[in-house]
């Protein structure tokens, strides 16, 4: 197989085994490199089978079928129609922008390939820009294969160059290997993967490369390969290279060799042609596989629960409130409350099939023939549901105390000025709080107005102490009404030095006034709020660090900050 293209060993993999692959993970923009690797694998699919585009706006009698409204009224009785997943059996069901999935949709697709009667399998084309725009979790973890197609494809012919239905009757008769599995275990384990669904993956992907590769048995090139396109790229963690000394302990001695040895002589010469120690070298191929950065994405800001569902604090991560416009969603059962959007048509399909039956209740109960054409009731009800985009508040907490102030002030500017160029495409708001002499005050409310952000900028004075709890505590009042009110996600950016000498009841003091701010950063961490902490002291200060510790906020030391570089530290966090 083309070792330069894993995307096309990919394809090819999937190609063999469809079903027991679950599907593809294709990373990166469409183009050339893409359309060729999806040509491969169009070219390599039996012959026959459906390949499906799954449509961005699909409801659920779509996906998954239903009656079909026209045909039923025409033929007097309740006629069903297939959806899009019984149409696609057999086949290639293709999911564009998968990035952009929603989670309700994603998880109806997952049970339907956790089911073995689904006989199809899926191409996520993954679009998105970085770890924290990638399709939910619950779905790719159920595709094995995730590449990136960003190397370019130099064949042309979309014709395969294997024997591919040779291959798929091999594939049945390769044996199970005790052996490959548990290396396939313990490669998932090194890179901090919990779940057996991987390595499960990992071996089926490992039989998929032997038969392709004409071989009656798994090789380690084949786990090797499987690793690098299966455990690689959902890695966790960086395993750890153990000592020579640890391994050679870890080793039998030959007396307790040799019996087994002499018992079995065949497999002692099938052994002697594979690794000695295959789970090394498959922990070694998976390592070298890891895609660049997704290591450092981890290590910033995501907590493991947040690794582990796949979920963040980015802008898609929360539920949102019910919403009366925005992006259509597939309608539910519901009461007619205020506010409330009948779907007629949903109504009326849920409706239609129970006709025969009420009409025979009203005879049965004597009430006589219908004056309506058409019984209703309350359980027939379907109310439209709509999703719309969630918008996000970056609350700027800003140290005007001090001789500094000036030079702070000068920096929240010109972030804020670059924060809300970005709402334009974004929709997002800024607000400013401003904190010195005794209290904290709100200067500028949620908005997207430059005019009004440069006018409150501008007209704030500097001087005075340093009241920081006090500063905490409206920003995290702020951050609450915030998503409260307006059901926005709030973002807390603190520009301060650290040093407080304010306390919380209008008193003097740095002892006090810091345990003051300690307790408030500990009330702003319970509300699971967003925070980051810009230092602007000249060298990093070990009490703002604290600061940023206490509140989880993320801790950005910027001794000589400019507004560019508190627009990325902010946009970074976002």
């Amino acid at each position: 197989m083309d070792a330069a293209n894993p995307a096309l060993q990919a394809a090819w993999l999937l190609a063999i085994d469809p079903q027991g692959l679950g599907g593809l993970c294709l990373r990166g923009p469409p183009g050339p490199a893409r359309d060729a690797v999806l040509a491969q694998l169009r070219a390599a699919l039996p012959e026959g089978a459906p390949w499906r585009r799954l449509p961005a706006q699909i409801d659920d009698e779509r996906l998954l079928g239903g009656l079909d409204l026209g045909l039923s009224l025409a033929a007097g009785r309740p006629v069903a129609h297939a959806g899009l997943l019984a149409e696609v059996a057999g086949g290639v069901l293709m999911l564009p922008m998968a990035e952009r999935l929603g989670t309700e949709l994603a998880g109806r697709l997952a049970l339907a390939l956790d089911r073995e009667s689904s006989g199809f399998c899926c191409i996520a084309l993954d679009e998105g820009q970085g770890e924290q725009e990638r399709p939910p979790a619950s779905l790719t973890e159920r595709l094995a294969l995730i590449v990136s197609c960003s190397h370019a494809v130099e064949q042309t012919d979309p014709a395969p160059p294997f024997d591919l239905a040779a291959a798929r009757r091999r594939l049945a008769q390769i044996p199970y290997d005790e052996d490959c599995v548990q290396a396939f275990c313990a490669t998932a384990a090194a890179l901090g993967l919990h779940s057996l669904r991987a390595p499960w993956q990992a071996w089926r992907a490992a039989c998929a490369a032997a038969a392709l590769g004409g071989r009656v048995r798994v090789a380690q090139e084949d786990a090797e390969l499987a690793a690098r396109l299966v455990l690689a790229p959902r890695a966790r963690a960086l395993p750890e290279t153990e000592e020579p000394a640890e391994a050679e302990q870890a080793s039998p001695p030959e007396s307790a060799q040799a019996p087994k040895a002499e018992a079995s002589t065949s497999d002692a010469g099938e052994s002697e042609q594979r690794s000695p120690d295959l789970q090394e070298q498959v922990i070694e191929a998976a390592k070298a596989a890891i895609p660049p950065g997704l290591l450092a994405w981890l290590s910033d800001g995501q907590t493991a629960a947040q690794r582990a569902t796949g979920g963040g604090t980015g802008r898609s991560g929360a539920a949102s409130r019910p919403a009366r416009s925005g992006r259509p969603l597939s309608s539910r059962r519901g009461s007619l409350r205020a506010g409330a959007r009948l779907d007629l048509l949903a109504t009326l399909r849920a409706a239609i099939p129970w006709q025969r039956l009420r009409l025979q209740e009203r005879e049965r109960a004597g009430l006589g023939p219908s004056p309506a054409k058409l019984l209703l009731r309350r359980d027939d009800f379907h109310i439209k549901r709509y999703r719309r985009p969630r918008e996000s508040t970056t609350i700027f907490a800003v140290d005007a105390s001090g001789s500094q102030a000036l030079t702070r002030l000068a920096e929240a500017k010109g972030a804020v000025e670059l924060l809300l160029a970005d709402c334009y495409v974004r929709r997002d708001r800024v607000a400013l709080i401003a904190f010195r002499g005794e209290s904290a005050q709100t200067l500028l409310a949620p908005t997207r107005s430059l005019v009004r952000a440069r006018r409150s900028l501008s007209a704030l004075p500097g001087g005075g102490g340093t009241p920081l709890a006090a500063g905490i505590d409206a920003a995290c009042a702020l951050g609450q009404s915030v998503q409260a009110r307006d059901g926005a996600q709030a973002l807390l950016v603190f520009l301060t030095d650290a040093r407080a000498n304010i306390a919380s009841d209008g008193s003097p003091g740095r002892a006090l006034a810091m345990q003051d701010a300690l307790a408030a950063a500990a009330r702003l961490r319970a509300q699971g709020l967003r925070s980051v902490l810009i230092d602007t002291s000249p060298r990093p200060q070990p009490q703002a660090m604290a600061l940023a510790q206490a509140m989880a906020a993320r801790y950005v030391p910027l001794p000589q900050g400019q507004a560019a570089d508190v627009h990325a530290a902010v946009a970074g966090r976002r």
